[in-house]
């Protein structure tokens, strides 16, 4: 379980997050939506440890965490298949690896290719591809998804970040972002959506 009390973040004198609660059980998904500076990946970042909040607490965040950043953070040298074994053992089977490229739609083409020499919706695929791959191999894993289909996805077409979890040796919980974007879309107020 993910549990945020009264949790709080400023950058400066910029309130981001103003006494957050929420709890997510293991297993559960959170997928934030709102506007560029509503806190969504400030609050990713506090649960991946990369920042320490203000005030508050945050609790069951001491365990594997995959994320895709939204930049990609891939070495782009290495192959799709190879970026993929980084985050693997090495007794891992390459058609493991395949898998995971083949699941996100990633043209077998390309698989032996520098990610260097991909296209930005294609590097995105391959660092979906790598989070959910580690994912799969950790028990109890967070897996931390900030705007995985920027590049990916056609515009207004709706896609759940979190969805697809449940593969990983244990139940994951997933939380992602989204920004809202859409033509005419009031975005006014920030929302977080559960399912369990």
């Amino acid at each position: 379980m993910i549990a945020a009390d009264n949790l709080c973040f400023a950058y400066g004198d910029q309130l981001v997050l103003d006494r957050l609660t929420f709890v997510l059980p293991d297993g559960g998904r959170l997928l934030l939506r709102g506007p560029n500076g509503s806190g969504k990946t400030t609050l990713l970042r506090l649960v991946m440890g990369l920042i320490e909040p203000n005030s508050g607490r945050l609790t069951g965040i001491d365990r594997p965490i995959a994320a895709v950043f939204q930049d990609d953070r891939l070495a782009g040298q290495l192959t799709a298949i190879a970026n993929l074994r980084l985050v693997a053992p090495r007794s891992m089977p390459r058609r493991r690896a395949e898998d995971e490229l083949a699941a996100i739609g990633l043209d077998r083409g390309v698989w032996s290719k520098a990610v260097c020499q991909l296209s930005g919706g294609q590097r995105r695929r391959v660092a979906i591809a790598r989070a959910m791959l580690q994912a799969s191999l950790a028990d109890d894993a967070i897996v931390v998804l900030d705007e995985p289909f920027s590049g990916v996805a056609q515009v207004g077409q709706a896609v759940d970040p979190v969805a697809g979890l449940d593969q990983g040796a244990g139940p994951a919980s997933g939380l992602g972002s989204a920004a809202d974007t859409a033509p005419g879309q009031d975005t006014a107020g920030s929302t977080a959506q559960y399912a369990q």
